[in-house]
C-alpha cells in the first residue's frame, strides 16, 4: 500500500465530523448457534433436532454498512428504511438504536411490511470455524405501499441538505418490494441533477441498470451484465470497461474483484487498481462488499484521492473476511495496524 501514516491520520481524523445517510434495505441478521454434541432425534418425526445454545442478532443488509460506518467513528449517521411491527422489527430497531451517532428519524416501523430477516443456523464446535447451515429468510414479496415509498423518498430529499454523502443499497430480490422504489430513484435523479457534486454511492444486488446519475459500486458479474464485458475479465478489461462506463455515466465507478482487489474509475479518465491483501487463514466473505462501500464513502467524503479510497476499502475488506461466523467490521485502529503490516 502507498499511503503514509501521516496521510492516513489526516483522512481518518475527519471522520468524526462527517454526517452520512444510509438508504436502503435494512434487515436483521439472526444467528442460531447450534451445539452438535447435543444432537437429538425427534420422537414425533424421527428427524434430527438441532439444539440452539445461543441466539444473537445484529443489523444486516444496509445495517451492515451502518455498522462499518459506526466502527470508523463517523460523527452522525442517518438510516432511511423500514421494518415491520414484529419481533424481528423490535430487535432491529433496538440494534440500530444502540449504535453510536445513529439518528432514527428516517427509519419507519410499519404494519404494512414484515421485517427483512436472514436467520443463519451455525454449527459451533470448539476449536473449529463455525459452519453455516441452510439459511431461513423472511422477505416481502409484494410491492412497497405507495404512501410508504413516498415517505421514504421525502426523507431522502430532506436529508440531502444535511449530510455530506449518501449510500444507497438495494438488497431485495424483487424490484419495488423494498426501500429503493421508482419514487426513491426519481428523488435521487433530481438530487443528482440539482447537486452534481453531492456524493451518492449506489449498490444493488440486481444490478444498477436504470439507476440515475450517481456513483456506481458493483462486482465483476454486475459489471459484465451492465456493460457486456467477459464474465471473468482481466484487470485491463475491467479497467477499460469501468473507465468507459464512468465517462458515459458522468460519475465514478467502483468494481470489486474478490481476491483480485478493486478497480476504480472517474469520469475524468483516472483509473486505479489496488490488489487484495493476501489471505491470512480461514475466511468468510459475507459483508466484505458492504465494508468496501462504507470505506469508499468515508474516505472520499473526507477528501481522499481515488487510490487512497481504494487502498482503505481493500484493507477493510481483508479485515472483515477474516471474521468468522459474523458479519464483521473494520475500525480505524485495525485499519492502521494492517496498513502498517502491508507497507
Amino acid at each position: 500500500m502507498t499511503m503514509t501514516s501521516a496521510r492516513f491520520t489526516e483522512i481518518t481524523q475527519r471522520y468524526p465530523r462527517l454526517r452520512l445517510a444510509v438508504v436502503g434495505d435494512f434487515c436483521l441478521d439472526r444467528y442460531l448457534e447450534i451445539d452438535p454434541t447435543l444432537a437429538e432425534t425427534s420422537l414425533e418425526t424421527g428427524l434430527p433436532v438441532h439444539n440452539v445454545v445461543r441466539v444473537r442478532s445484529q443489523p444486516g443488509g444496509a445495517g451492515t454498512i451502518l455498522n462499518n460506518l459506526v466502527a470508523l467513528g463517523i460523527g452522525e449517521l442517518y438510516p432511511v428504511g423500514f421494518c415491520g411491527q414484529d419481533g424481528e422489527g423490535y430487535e432491529l430497531q433496538r440494534g440500530l438504536g444502540t449504535l453510536t451517532g445513529v439518528r432514527l428519524d428516517g427509519f419507519v416501523q410499519t404494519a404494512e411490511r414484515r421485517t427483512f430477516t436472514y436467520c443463519k443456523p451455525l454449527l459451533v464446535t470448539s476449536g473449529k470455524p463455525p459452519v453455516e447451515l441452510n439459511r431461513l429468510d423472511s422477505k416481502n414479496w409484494s410491492p412497497t405501499p405507495r404512501t410508504l415509498a413516498e415517505q421514504l423518498a421525502a426523507s431522502v430529499s430532506s436529508l440531502a441538505t444535511r449530510v455530506d454523502g449518501m449510500i444507497v443499497l438495494d438488497q431485495v430480490d424483487l424490484a419495488e418490494t423494498g426501500v429503493v422504489t421508482r419514487a426513491l430513484l426519481d428523488t435521487l435523479a433530481t438530487l443528482a441533477t440539482q447537486r452534481p457534486d453531492f456524493l451518492i454511492i449506489a449498490d444493488s444486488r440486481r444490478g444498477l441498470r436504470g439507476f440515475p446519475q450517481v456513483t456506481f459500486k458493483m462486482n465483476q458479474a454486475e459489471l459484465a451484465a451492465l456493460t457486456g464485458t467477459a464474465a471473468e475479465p482481466t484487470i485491463p478489461q475491467v479497467s477499460s470497461a469501468a473507465a468507459r462506463l464512468a465517462r458515459q455515466h458522468g460519475r465514478s465507478v467502483f468494481v470489486t474483484l474478490a481476491e483480485r482487489g478493486i478497480v476504480g474509475a472517474t469520469p475524468h479518465g483516472e483509473v486505479e487498481h489496488v490488489p487484495a491483501l493476501p489471505v491470512r487463514g480461514e475466511i468468510d466473505i459475507v459483508g466484505a462488499g458492504d465494508a468496501v462501500t462504507a470505506n469508499l464513502m468515508s474516505a472520499l467524503a473526507a477528501g481522499a484521492t481515488l487510490r487512497e479510497a481504494l487502498a482503505l476499502a481493500t484493507v477493510a475488506a481483508s479485515i472483515v473476511i477474516h471474521q468468522l461466523g459474523t458479519t464483521g467490521t473494520a475500525s480505524v485502529p485495525r485499519l492502521a495496524e494492517l496498513l502498517t503490516e502491508a507497507r
